[in-house]
C-alpha cells in the first residue's frame, strides 16, 4: 500500500507540496486592496483587467502563494472577490500557482472559495466570536478543500504573549482535528506579529513571544505550519526603508530558525543578514531578541540610529572595511558579493594558514558558498548573482588546484616506496551533466550546474549532442552519483526514453534528473518514469536541483523520497490515461471544411521584390541590438518580469539593472571587437494552397516543392475556424492567373566558440552565460530586424509601417513568421524543405542535427506569410484520421510520424 505523506499540499493549476526541506514560502503580498495602493485604486475603477497585471507581476517575481484581499470600505467585497478571482482563474499563467483568499469577512471568504480551482487558504479565521462560529467557519472550509490560516485570536482578544499565542493555537488545533476532521498538515497558524520599538515597554517582547511561540507551536503539533505578516514588525520605522529591511531579515532569521515556513512579506525588503552594517545589525538584534532594553534603552538607540540614516539616506559607497577582516570572513565575504578582486591573494593567504590546500576548500570556501546556497534556496539572493559567486569560487579553486595535485602526487609516490596502498577520499557527490543527442542548446544546463556546484557537488558537463552510449559510458566511468539530462526541441523527449531504457538494461542504479524547456512533470512521469526504476526526477528549474540532489544523496532522504515521488507519478500516470477528454474534437474531414474565411476573389497579392534568395554576409551587429527583445534574456537567469519593469521592480531590480548593465557592456565589446558575426538569407517564392498542402515553384527548371501543414481539429465556436497556415496562401483553383506568394529565412550569430573557451579558461560562468544569451537574443533580432525590411522593403506588403520595439515584440505586424517545430507547424520535418529552399546551410552556415535542432544553437528560421488575415495560433492535438491523412501525404511510415508528431498526438 502507498503511504502518502502528510504534507501541506495546495495547488492552483500546478501543485505546490510543503515539505520539510522546502525553503521559506514567499506570499506574493500587493494584489491586497489595505496593502498596494496601485492595486486598491485599479479595483475601485473596476479596472479587472489591469488589476490582474498586478498579480502576474508577483507570479513573475517569484511569489508562489498570491494573497488577494478586498477588505475596502468603499467596496462590495463579495462582488470584487468573485469578479477578481474568476477573470485570474482564466489566466493560466497566473493561475498555476495556488491562492490565499484573505478577508477578515467570512461572506468574502466563501464567495471566493465558490471561484478558485485547485486547493486554497483561507486567510484567516479565529475563535474571536466563539467556538460555534469558528467550527461553523471550519466546516465551510473544508467542505470547499481548502486549508485554513488560524489567527490566535480569541473571546478575549488577540493573544500578545507567548502562552496566550500557544494555548489559543493548541485549543485550536484541537478543535480542528477532533470536531471538524482537519488533517494537521492543513492547518497554518498565524500567532501574531505585532510593532516592536514603539516606546511602549510591553511591546518590547512581542517579536520573541512570536519566535518562541512558533517553537513551542511546532513542537506541540509538528504537521502544522506557521505564518505571520512580517511587515507588521517593523510598522514603527515606515518611511525608513533602510532600517525596515534590516529588522525583517533579522526577525526572519531567528523566526524561520524556530519553524516559521511562510509569510506575507516584501522580498524586496530584505536585505542578506550578514550584509547589514554590525551597527545596526546589532541594534535590531537587541529589539528582537528585547536584549540590553531596560528603560528602552535598546529601542531608543536603534530610534536613534534609524534618525541618521534616514537624514542621509542610502547613498551608494564602496565600503573596504571588510578587508581588515580576517581572511576566512574575507573570502565569504567575496562569495557572496561576487567579488572577484581580492580571490587570489586571499586564497594564497588561507593557503599558507591552512595545513592543506583541500582545508581552505573544505573550510572558508565551503563556508561561504553554504550561505549562498541558503541565500538563493530562500529567495533572497538571485541566479546572476549566484552565478558570480560561483566565478569567485572556481577563480579560487584554480590558485589552489596545483597544490592539491601536487599533495595527491606527493602521497602517491610516498606509497609506492613503503609498498602501502593509496585511497583517496571519495570526495563530493559527483552529477554527470549532458544535453543530449541532437539537441545543441545548453544555457539552462549550464546554470543547473553551477548552481549545483555553488552547493558542493562535482560536476562533469559532457557539453551538448552527447550520444546515450557516452553519457553512459562517462557516469560508469566517472563512478557518478547522478545523472541529469536535458533538452529544448520535443525529439528529445525521445531521446531521453531511450536513455532511460538503456540504464535499465545495463542494470545502472543512478537516480535520473531530467530538464529542459520541451520537458515537463507530467511527460516524465507517463513516459520516461516508467522505464527506470532507480528513481526518474523531473527538476523545474536550478533553484529545485539542489533540493532535488540533496534528497537523492542522503540515505535517510533518499528511500521516502524515491517512494512518495513515485506515487505521485504513478498517480499522474493513471489520471492521464484515464482522463476524461474535456475538449470535443471534430473530423478532418469537417475541420477541412471550417477553413479561415477569406475572400480571395477580391485579394490581390503582394509580389515580393525579387524571386529566389537573398544572403547576408556580415549584417550590422549594432542594427541588430536595437530589436533585443530583453524579457527573455531576464527569464534564462530566472528572472521573471515584463521589460523596462524589471529594472525598477521592488524584489528583483537592483540585480535585474546590474545584469541589463553587464550585458550592454558586453555588448559594446562584442559590436566594438567584431567577436561574433550575423549571417543570413531570406527568399521568396510563388505558392498556392489546396487543402493543407501548399505548393512552392522555386524556379522554371526546379521541381516544386509540396509543403504540408497541419490543421486544428478542435471543435470551435460558431463563426471560429479550424486554423491551419495553408489557409494563408491562395488556393490554387481561384483567380489561377493571380499568383501568391511565400517566404522563408535562416539566421544564424557566428564566432561565440573562442570567446566562451575564454571564458571557461579563466572560470568565469557568469560571463559565459552572458555570452550564450546575448547570442541568442541577438540571433531573435536579427530574425526581427529582417521580418521588419522583408514587410517594408523585400517584399514591401507593408510599406506604410511604423512600430515601436515594444509593438514589435507583441506582434502587432501584418503577416507572420511560423518556425517549423512550433505551435503552428509543429512537424520539425518540414524543416528540411525550408532548408532546401534557402540553400541555408551554405548560405547561413546553419546545419541540422539528426533531431533537427539548428547549430550554431543561437539559430531561428521559419516561414513568411504576408495576407492580412494569417495569424500565430497553437495546432493542439489531432485526431487519428488527420495522422493518417498527414503521413500519406508525406509518404512517411506510422512509426516514423508517430515519433515526429509525438506532442500533437492524443
Amino acid at each position: 500500500m502507498t503511504i502518502i505523506k502528510p504534507y501541506l499540499r495546495l495547488s492552483g493549476l500546478e501543485p505546490l507540496v510543503v515539505r520539510p526541506e522546502t525553503n521559506f514560502v514567499n506570499v506574493g503580498e500587493r494584489t491586497n486592496v489595505t496593502g498596494s495602493k496601485k492595486f486598491a485604486r485599479l479595483i475601485r475603477e473596476n479596472k479587472y483587467e489591469e488589476a490582474l497585471s498586478v498579480a502576474r507581476q508577483q507570479v513573475e517575481n517569484g511569489a508562489q502563494i498570491l494573497d488577494v484581499n478586498m477588505d475596502d470600505a468603499l467596496l462590495d467585497g463579495v462582488t470584487a472577490m468573485t469578479t477578481f478571482l474568476n477573470l485570474l482563474q482564466s489566466e493560466p499563467d497566473i493561475a498555476r500557482i495556488p491562492i490565499m483568499i484573505d478577508s477578515s469577512k467570512f461572506e468574502i471568504i466563501e464567495a471566493g472559495l465558490k471561484c478558485v480551482q485547485g486547493k486554497c487558504i483561507v486567510n484567516s479565521i479565529s475563535m474571536k466570536e466563539g467556538e460555534a462560529k469558528f467550527i461553523e467557519q471550519a466546516f465551510t472550509c473544508k467542505a470547499y478543500g481548502a486549508a485554513v490560516i488560524v489567527m490566535a485570536f480569541d473571546e478575549v482578544g488577540q493573544a500578545d504573549t507567548k502562552d496566550r499565542k500557544v494555548e489559543i493555537c493548541k485549543r485550536a488545533y484541537k478543535i480542528l482535528t477532533e470536531q471538524v476532521g482537519y488533517d494537521p498538515q492543513d492547518i497554518i497558524f498565524d500567532p501574531n506579529i505585532f510593532a516592536i520599538a514603539t516606546g511602549i515597554e510591553e511591546h518590547n517582547n512581542y517579536a520573541v513571544d512570536f519566535i518562541e511561540a512558533t517553537r513551542e507551536i511546532k513542537k506541540a503539533m509538528p504537521l502544522t505550519k506557521v505564518s505571520g505578516g512580517v511587515s507588521n514588525v517593523s510598522f514603527s520605522f515606515r518611511g525608513n526603508d533602510h532600517v525596515r529591511e534590516a529588522i525583517h531579515s533579522v526577525f526572519l532569521l531567528h523566526a524561520i530558525k524556530a519553524g516559521m515556513d511562510m509569510g506575507i512579506v516584501n522580498a524586496g525588503q530584505l536585505v542578506i543578514y550578514d550584509e547589514i552594517e554590525p551597527t545596526l545589525r546589532e541594534l535590531c538584534e537587541d529589539v528582537i531578541l528585547n536584549r540590553n532594553n531596560g528603560n528602552n534603552e535598546a529601542t531608543e538607540k536603534l530610534i536613534a540610529f534609524a534618525e541618521t540614516v534616514k537624514a542621509k539616506g542610502k547613498v551608494e559607497v564602496k565600503d573596504e572595511a571588510w578587508r581588515l577582516e580576517s581572511v576566512e570572513k574575507r573570502l565569504a565575504h567575496s562569495l557572496i558579493n561576487g567579488i572577484t578582486d581580492y580571490i587570489e591573494a586571499d586564497t594564497e593567504e588561507a593557503r599558507l594558514k591552512y595545513p592543506k590546500p583541500l582545508d581552505v576548500i573544505e573550510g572558508p570556501l565551503m563556508e561561504g558558498m553554504n550561505i549562498v546556497g541558503d541565500l538563493f534556496g530562500a529567495g533572497k539572493m538571485f541566479l546572476p548573482q549566484v552565478v558570480k559567486s560561483a566565478r569567485v569560487m572556481k577563480r579560487s579553486v584554480a590558485v589552489l588546484t596545483p597544490y592539491i595535485e601536487q599533495e595527491k602526487e606527493d602521497r602517491k609516490q610516498a606509497h609506492l616506496a613503503a609498498g602501502t596502498v593509496n585511497e583517496e577520499s571519495a570526495g563530493a557527490a559527483k552529477i554527470l551533466l549532458a544535453t543530449v543527442k541532437g539537441d545543441v542548446h545548453d544555457i539552462g544546463k549550464n546554470i543547473v550546474g553551477v548552481v549545483l556546484g555553488c552547493n558542493g557537488y562535482d560536476i562533469v558537463d559532457l557539453g551538448v549532442m552527447v550520444p546515450a552510449d557516452k553519457i553512459l559510458d562517462a557516469a560508469e566511468k566517472e563512478k557518478a552519483d547522478i545523472i541529469g539530462l536535458s533538452g529544448l526541441i520535443t525529439p528529445s523527449l525521445d531521446e531521453m526514453v531511450h536513455i532511460a531504457k538503456e540504464m535499465k538494461r545495463r542494470n545502472m542504479k543512478q537516480p535520473l534528473l531530467i530538464g529542459g524547456a520541451t520537458t515537463s512533470r507530467i511527460h516524465t512521469a507517463v513516459k520516461i518514469a516508467p522505464e527506470f526504476e532507480e528513481g526518474v526526477v523531473h527538476v523545474l528549474d536550478a533553484s529545485r536541483s539542489v533540493t532535488v540532489a540533496g534528497s537523492l544523496l542522503n540515505k535517510e532522504q533518499k528511500a521516502p523520497f524515491l517512494t512518495e515521488l513515485k506515487s505521485e507519478y504513478a498517480k499522474l500516470k493513471t489520471d492521464f490515461e484515464n482522463r476524461k477528454p474535456v475538449k470535443q474534437y471534430i473530423s478532418y474531414e469537417d475541420a477541412l471544411k471550417n477553413k479561415t474565411a477569406i475572400d480571395w476573389s477580391n485579394y490581390q497579392p503582394v509580389k515580393p521584390g525579387f524571386q529566389g534568395t537573398m544572403v547576408f554576409d556580415n549584417y550590422d551587429l549594432s542594427e541588430l541590438r536595437s530589436f533585443i527583445d530583453w524579457k527573455p534574456f531576464f527569464i534564462t537567469w530566472e528572472m521573471h518580469g515584463n521589460f523596462p519593469e524589471i529594472l525598477t521592480d521592488q524584489v528583483v531590480g537592483a540585480e535585474a539593472t546590474k545584469l541589463y548593465n553587464d550585458a550592454n557592456a558586453m555588448l559594446d565589446n562584442i559590436i566594438k571587437e567584431q567577436w561574433l558575426s550575423a549571417k543570413g538569407v531570406i527568399g521568396f517564392w510563388e505558392a498556392a494552397s489546396e487543402e493543407d498542402a501548399v505548393t512552392v515553384k522555386p524556379g522554371e527548371h526546379a521541381a516544386p516543392v509540396e509543403l504540408q501543414f497541419l490543421r486544428q481539429q478542435i471543435k470551435k465556436a460558431p463563426g471560429q475556424p479550424n486554423l491551419s497556415l495553408a489557409d494563408f496562401i491562395k488556393p490554387a483553383g481561384i483567380n489561377p492567373d493571380t499568383k501568391d506568394y511565400i517566404g522563408a529565412f535562416a539566421v544564424s550569430i557566428h564566432g561565440i566558440e573562442p570567446h566562451l573557451n575564454r571564458y571557461i579558461n579563466t572560470h568565469d560562468d557568469y560571463n559565459k552565460i552572458m555570452l550564450q544569451a546575448l547570442a541568442d537574443r541577438l540571433a531573435e533580432a536579427f530574425a526581427e530586424a529582417l521580418h521588419l525590411r522583408t514587410r517594408k522593403e523585400f517584399w514591401a506588403y507593408d510599406t506604410n509601417e511604423q512600430l515601436t520595439n515594444e509593438q514589435l515584440i507583441k506582434e502587432q505586424y501584418t503577416g507572420i513568421r511560423p518556425a517549423p517545430g512550433y505551435p503552428a507547424c509543429p512537424d520539425h520535418t518540414e524543416k528540411y524543405k525550408l532548408f532546401d529552399l534557402l540553400n541555408a546551410e551554405k548560405a547561413a552556415g546553419i546545419s541540422l542535427t539528426e533531431s533537427l535542432a539548428m547549430y550554431p544553437a543561437a539559430s531561428v528560421c521559419g516561414w513568411y506569410f504576408s495576407h492580412p488575415q494569417s495569424q500565430y495560433f497553437g495546432v493542439g492535438k489531432i485526431q487519428k484520421d488527420q495522422f493518417n491523412s498527414y503521413a500519406n501525404r508525406k509518404n512517411m511510415d506510422l512509426p516514423t510520424a508517430e515519433r515526429w508528431l509525438s506532442p500533437v498526438l492524443e
